[in-house]
């Protein structure tokens, strides 16, 4: 174990209690990992942890906000292959299903990237944006009108789910299918289970990916025939230093803006609304000017929860960072969970401000080559159905306690009670204008 830094506080909590690797160390109550965490950056260089599940592969963990953006920022010293989460993609995965954008480097990386980035244009997310509002309205509407007493069964989840959708091109028809399969692919984060969720069942996870990619494998074949104003004809037409989005790229990048997309969105604004009913005098100062406070508050709710907790990077070339040297085959965790309360950058780090500024948190990623392609869409989206649900809950509506998940790879949301009480009627939506206010 590292030497604690000169002027580190005396804790309850002890450095040798501290164990990443345990899978008991993620069922504990999140404010003692939090304060674990705070231990691990006071000491002088990462610590080595070793998983004491699956592989038993050990790893240094980065809990620095220094160190987890730039290892974010060194791709070549600290690559995504060959994966990111753990355990790590099997190679009889990867032939099947291809391997995520997620987890490649590179130029192999950049091409897609820039194959992805091109199909976003600016007409596209215009349109997009007006849907999300429009969507946010009716989802909120249906889940007035139908009393919705868990808002995790209703319109944070919804929402994501049907934005990509609809950017996407697919017919609702194929929809529940595809909602169910999140749900399966998601299911198995967790690290203590009840009943038959204790048994991790191999291949459940990708048999629902496997069913997601084979509805995107038949909707690229019938774009590539009739191309249509959506994000898969824009893909499958794409065309960057001649190479195209295969079927099998365009499957992985769905399976990845599916399920990345809608899990951390709905988790976000779920823990969004949970942390502005505990914190009611920040819920007063959004309200009282939405606009000027909404986006502060997004980064806020994104940092102060940190819906991805980590993910890994293998080291590619020996290298040093944070007090410690690294030989290639290494592996490091990006704990964000971490990073996002560091001391040394957040003044007061466990408070929620929605005026913090600067917020350099490192909810979308560190930066760099892998920044999160769907944060922009993310924001739009927590945006619109933050300003939804707080214009049509009232007194005495309720927000409970959220269950979560026990996870050391997202801070995921399971139930959180919720009550419109005597909902308000909804307010007029706003003209819209692409470029701004007119």
């Amino acid at each position: 174990m590292a030497v604690p830094r000169q002027g580190s506080r005396d804790r309850a909590l002890r450095l040798e209690d501290v164990d990443l690797g345990d899978p008991a160390f993620w069922a504990l109550p999140r404010p003692t990992r939090l304060e674990a965490f705070a231990l691990l950056r006071q000491l002088d260089a990462p610590v080595r942890f070793t998983a004491r599940t699956g592989s038993g592969e050990a790893f240094y963990a980065l809990v620095r906000h220094a160190d987890v953006k730039a290892a974010s920022r060194r791709p070549h010293h600290f690559a995504s292959a060959p994966g990111v989460t753990t355990p790590q993609p099997a190679a009889w995965a990867k032939a099947v299903f291809g391997t995520s954008m997620v987890n490649l480097d590179g130029e192999e990386h950049a091409v897609l990237r820039r194959i992805v980035s091109r199909a976003f244009t600016p007409r596209l997310l215009a349109g997009a944006e007006e849907n999300i509002r429009v969507l946010a309205r009716r989802l909120v509407d249906e889940a007035v009108a139908e009393r919705a007493d868990d808002l995790m069964a209703s319109a944070p989840s919804r929402l994501p789910l049907e934005v990509i959708c609809d950017l996407m091109g697919v017919p609702e028809h194929h929809r529940p299918l595809i909602a169910r399969q999140i749900e399966h692919a998601s299911a198995y984060v967790g690290v203590r289970r009840e009943g038959r969720d204790r048994l991790r069942v191999p291949g459940r996870g990708l048999r629902s990916l496997a069913r997601m990619h084979l509805v995107m494998v038949r909707l690229a074949r019938e774009r590539r025939l009739e191309p249509g104003d959506d994000l898969v004809s824009a893909l499958v037409r794409a065309d960057v230093d001649g190479q195209a989005l295969t079927s099998r790229q365009l499957g992985s990048f769905f399976s990845l803006l599916l399920v990345a997309g809608v899990e951390t969105t709905r988790n976000a604004i779920a823990h969004g609304m949970d942390l502005l009913a505990r914190h009611p005098e920040q819920r007063a100062l959004l309200e009282s000017d939405f606009e000027r406070y909404i986006d502060g508050a997004v980064d806020e709710i994104v940092r102060h929860s940190t819906p991805i907790i980590q993910f890994r990077r293998t080291v590619g070339e020996p290298c040093s960072l944070g007090g410690r040297s690294y030989r290639p085959g290494e592996k490091v965790v990006l704990f964000y969970a971490s990073a996002n309360r560091d001391e040394t950058v957040f003044a007061d780090p466990d408070a929620f401000d929605i005026t913090r500024s600067p917020n350099p948190h490192l909810g979308y990623g560190g930066g760099g080559p892998h920044h999160c392609v769907g944060a922009h869409l993310a924001r739009l989206e927590m945006k619109a159905l933050l300003g939804e649900l707080l214009s049509r809950l009232s007194t005495p509506g309720t927000v409970g306690a959220p269950e979560l998940v026990d996870s050391s790879f997202d801070n995921r949301v399971r139930a959180l009670p919720f009550s419109f009480g005597r909902a308000k009627p909804a307010p007029a939506l706003p003209e819209f204008h692409p470029n701004g206010p007119a």
